[in-house]
């Protein structure tokens, strides 16, 4: 069977990237010793305008009322100075606050040239509690209240980055694996080639070297078709471009139709093939993906497994799932080894001469889990392996 192993993890380091954070936190701390006296300034001058326009209103009733009650002259011409004294005054907070106003908008851009600054690093990405430390928000204010704005905006620019981060180191793994499986058969083509066009010595090649070579050559087209027309299958998968077409209908036609792709090769190696199916059982699947899914495991299990062993697969009804196991007489997998069974192109070096490019499992996953489906794996080393494919007995909506 393919075997698995490898954990990948992800380092942190600091150096280059602390001295940049505390750059961005001494340009924060300085932009907060600017905005936030500018902002309790602001309102303290709207404060100090609402009472000063109350108190002249005040004093305008009360002129009006004492000409009322009097009714001399004078009083109207107070009232007159002091209407205009209320307009200037009105006036000229107005402009203060319209230059306050324009103050606050250009202090948001510079806090969110801030936040760009932090974005573009490429060494590290800062945490929100590290970006209140960089613009020293607080509460009570209204910059505090955009401020979360913000916050929460970086939050999804940081997500956003992330995930391109991940599909970024994903392309680059899928890239380096396919470059792996093209190198060795495109170098053998290569060399076949020579051979043939540029026989050594003086020689004539023989008709039956000849086609030794061209049946090694058949042979490594193949497998770069075979290699091409998986990838094409996981790719169209991965991206919705298949759809799986649940129907409900016989198990036992679908499991007899991924038998007949590995008879003749188990037979080959004198291995032993049982399958044991309700002929009755029935449940919603994909016919033609499902079939492909247990002939990816089947063709597994004859593959590591030695000749005169045996190979079983069994249906078994429960209440929610159907449990179909697939399981093999071969040297099993150590368990350290099966966390990456069913990674993309995975192959460990020990089984590296037996045929096979590492992605037949990867595609069964994808079959079964976009099913509703799930798959299971239980092995040690010597006493072969288990695969359990679980199949839901009715559609969910």
């Amino acid at each position: 069977m393919q075997k698995a192993g490898g954990v990948t993890a992800e380092t942190g380091g600091k150096g280059k990237d602390g001295r940049n954070m505390q750059g961005q936190i001494s340009q924060g701390k300085m932009l907060q010793r600017q905005i936030l006296p500018e902002r309790r300034s602001l309102f303290g001058k709207r404060g100090r305008t609402i009472i000063g326009t109350g108190m002249l209103l005040a004093a305008i009733a009360a002129v009006g009322g004492f000409f009322a009650v009097t009714g001399e002259i004078g009083a109207l011409a107070a009232g007159g100075s002091v209407l205009v004294l209320a307009a200037v005054w009105t006036a000229v907070m107005y402009f203060l606050e319209k230059k306050e106003l324009e103050g606050f908008m250009v202090d948001i851009g510079r806090l969110l040239d801030t936040m760009e600054g932090i974005w573009n690093q490429e060494e590290e990405i800062c945490p929100v509690e590290k970006f209140r430390e960089i613009t020293g928000l607080e509460e009570e204010t209204l910059l505090s209240r955009l401020g979360g704005r913000f916050c929460r905006l970086y939050e999804m620019m940081d997500n956003a980055r992330t995930n391109t981060q991940e599909d970024r180191k994903k392309l680059q793994s899928l890239v380096s694996d396919i470059s792996h499986q093209v190198r060795t058969p495109v170098t053998n083509l290569k060399m076949i080639e020579a051979a043939l066009t540029e026989p050594a010595g003086d020689q004539e090649m023989t008709a039956e070297k000849r086609r030794e070579f061209l049946e090694a050559m058949n042979s490594q087209v193949e497998k770069l078709n075979f290699l091409m027309q998986a990838l094409v299958k996981t790719s169209r998968l991965e991206n919705g471009l298949i759809t799986l077409h649940k129907q409900k209908g016989l198990l036992y036609e679908t499991l007899a139709e991924a038998l007949g792709g590995i008879l003749f090769s188990a037979e080959a190696k004198k291995i032993e093939v049982e399958a044991v199916c309700p002929e009755e059982l029935q449940l919603p699947h994909d016919k033609k993906w499902t079939a492909e899914a247990i002939f990816n495991l089947l063709d597994n299990a004859v593959k590591y497994t030695p000749s005169g062993g045996k190979i079983r697969v069994e249906a078994v009804p429960q209440e929610m799932y159907t449990r179909i196991d697939v399981s093999d007489t071969g040297k099993g997998i150590r368990e350290e080894h099966q966390a990456a069974v069913f990674r993309r192109f995975y192959r460990e070096e020990e089984v590296a001469g037996t045929p096979g490019l590492g992605i037949g499992l990867y595609l069964t996953r994808e079959i079964i889990s976009q099913q509703g489906g799930y798959i299971r794996l239980t092995s040690s080393e010597g006493e072969g392996s288990v695969f359990s494919v679980y199949l839901l007995n009715k559609e969910f909506r």
